[in-house]
């Protein structure tokens, strides 16, 4: 037991987490690609349902390394571009011991301090990361009963997905 609470310590540790994302940045700079963490930022949750049946949450997070949303002028209005990064999805416990899906999506800051602003862009957010899951992982969402949890801004527990870019001159991706 006092191995494994030590190592459970050394986890949550923030310089351990530090120290370990360096060496994974260094291992893959050797291997020809550039590696950032995106640590996502509350945001708020949609609740919703997987195929009907299965209980589902979206966080709509933020991270500055994420391309900042942009408008496009149009006739009728505007074009906005909205880049993502989405992380898969994972299990997890919820109360009772019933197991929930988990996606992070992760916006530009800016997108959500619009979406705080507007309801309507809000709306757009909420769509985009409906359809990012949806399209991405290849599973069916309930979109009409999808819902914001108020005074919740993140389920689970946070985990930092990785971005990652070739470097020039690097060696071909497999």
């Amino acid at each position: 037991r006092a191995l494994f609470a030590e190592y459970a310590a050394e986890l949550a540790d923030p310089e351990q987490r530090k120290l370990y994302e360096e060496e994974v940045a260094a291992l893959e700079r050797e291997r020809g690609v550039e590696v950032r963490f995106v640590h996502p930022e509350a945001g708020y949750v949609l609740r919703t349902s997987q195929a009907g049946s299965r209980r589902c949450y979206l966080n709509v997070c933020s991270n500055p390394q994420v391309g900042a949303p942009q408008a496009r002028r149009e006739p009728g209005g505007h074009r906005w571009a909205l880049p993502y990064s989405l992380a898969p999805g994972r299990e997890e416990l919820g109360r009772g011991g019933r197991r929930r899906l988990v996606y992070d999506v992760v916006f530009h800051p800016a997108a959500l301090r619009l979406a705080a602003r507007s309801a309507r862009f809000r709306r757009l957010l909420s769509d985009t990361a409906l359809e990012a899951v949806e399209r991405h992982c290849a599973v069916q969402l309930d979109r009409a009963n999808a819902t914001v949890l108020r005074g919740t801004k993140y389920k689970g527990v946070p985990q930092a997905p990785v971005i990652r870019t070739p470097l020039p001159g690097g060696p071909p991706p497999p």
